[in-house]
């Protein structure tokens, strides 16, 4: 057996440029957005960083190479991930969310789809959005349900040689663009076949923007991840092309799982990432704060305990994480199970964590002013509700793993 967290000498070049684009750049969002009074005045307040990401290269280096990026697979994902949530978690969630909206053209796409929707993304110019359209109002975790009014609402019918979509959406990074008239690209999820269950009756549509009928209802007022933008809008009538369907018709449940399946594993760096920012800032003060007593606050046992099992938390989302990411790039059969476990884990810890850390450091820990904590904890309160949520959507998929007859709890640890 062998067990080895060293990275290549590109992935050590990797995360050493990524370490110094968030900590020149990427460290002044939180200011540049501050004080700004609207979801949409602090979205557009990010677009010349996330313009410099794309100018760095860092959005085609996380586009896989088969696709012409340059990126090397879910662990170099996971390297830059860890860096830039370390420093900011706003930008970062715009970049990695084209990801998750290119991910059923990587996954289903023909070689026509994937040349011509993933060519604006590898450029480094520019502020391209794509996004996954699949959550909606109401709820619509339970996309396979099939009962009246339940699972995925959003229609689509053909018309001659084009696709007329009619539905609403919400909750989706990064769709409405940066002008409020969508993002570049929408893979929407939807219902071609409303008589059918929906194993054989949902599609993955492509919709290229700006595209006529789409509007938005309203942006979310998030408390965390407050440079992000999500919304909730309505699809009327939009047409697309007969052949912007991806993987087929009535496939789009297989492509979605598969889509949402990898992004499992990069939540829980994205909460390794605020974990650690969490946990050097106490560190810090720790260290260097007296708090009226004669010694650093470190030096007392409880403080000492708290910051120690921080730690021990921390090491094990990342160990759990980077392994999920690394079974992920080796097609491993366990990949899945340890994407999701690193996805609750993950998530969850970081909640924890950052409120114990709020303990040590006090009060102060409760103004923005002096303490970046409170803002990191708003940021964290979304890693176990979004990108399927741990109660209705990433628990059960471990429950249905677990319901099957073959399952073998040793198989996420040996291959025998």
């Amino acid at each position: 057996m062998s067990i080895d967290f060293t990275l290549t000498d590109a992935q050590a070049e990797l995360k050493a440029a990524a370490r110094r684009f968030a900590r020149e750049t990427l460290s002044q969002v939180r200011e540049a957005i501050h004080y700004l009074p609207t979801p949409e005045s602090r979205f557009l307040a990010t677009r010349p960083f996330y313009e410099e990401l794309v100018r760095e290269g860092f959005l085609r280096r996380l586009i896989p190479q088969p696709f012409g990026g340059e990126g090397g697979g879910m662990v170099d994902m996971a390297i830059v991930a860890e860096e830039f949530y370390a420093e900011d978690a706003n930008v970062p969630l715009t970049a990695f969310a084209n990801l998750l909206g290119l991910m059923p053209i990587f996954l289903a796409g023909t070689p026509e789809q994937q040349k011509a929707f993933v060519a604006p993304f590898l450029e480094c110019r520019g502020a391209p959005l794509a996004a996954l359209a699949s959550s909606e109002p109401g709820g619509s975790a339970n996309y396979h349900s099939d009962a009246v009014g339940g699972g995925v609402r959003t229609r689509a019918r053909l018309d001659g040689q084009q696709w007329v979509i009619d539905g609403a959406k919400q909750w989706i990074s990064g769709a409405s663009g940066w002008d409020g008239k969508g993002a570049d690209l929408l893979c929407v999820v939807c219902r071609t076949d409303a008589g059918v269950a929906p194993q054989n009756g949902v599609s993955v549509l492509l919709v290229p923007g700006p595209a006529a009928g789409f509007r938005v209802n309203r942006y979310h007022e998030s408390p965390g991840h407050r440079g992000h933008l999500t919304s909730n809008f309505t699809l009327d009538q939009v047409r697309v092309p007969e052949g912007n369907i991806v993987g087929g018709v009535g496939q789009g449940l297989q492509v979605v799982d598969a889509s949402f399946s990898a992004t499992a594993a990069l939540v829980g760096v994205m909460s390794l990432g605020v974990l650690r920012a969490a946990f050097d800032f106490t560190l810090h003060f720790a260290r260097t704060q007296r708090r009226g007593g004669p010694v650093p606050v470190i030096e007392h046992q409880a403080v000492g305990y708290a910051l120690a099992d921080a730690k021990a938390s921390i090491e094990a989302v990342r160990s759990l994480s980077y392994r999920a990411c690394f079974a992920l790039d080796q097609q491993a059969p366990e990949a899945l199970e340890l994407a999701l476990h690193a996805k609750v884990f993950g998530s969850e810890t970081a909640v924890r964590v950052i409120t114990e850390l709020m303990r040590v450091v006090g009060i102060d820990s409760y103004d923005h002013a002096t303490s970046p904590l409170a803002s990191l904890l708003q940021d964290a309160l979304a890693f176990p509700l979004f990108d399927g949520g741990n109660m209705g959507v990433r628990r059960r998929q471990l429950h249905e793993l677990m319901k099957q007859d073959d399952y073998d709890s040793l198989s996420t640890v040996f291959h025998l």
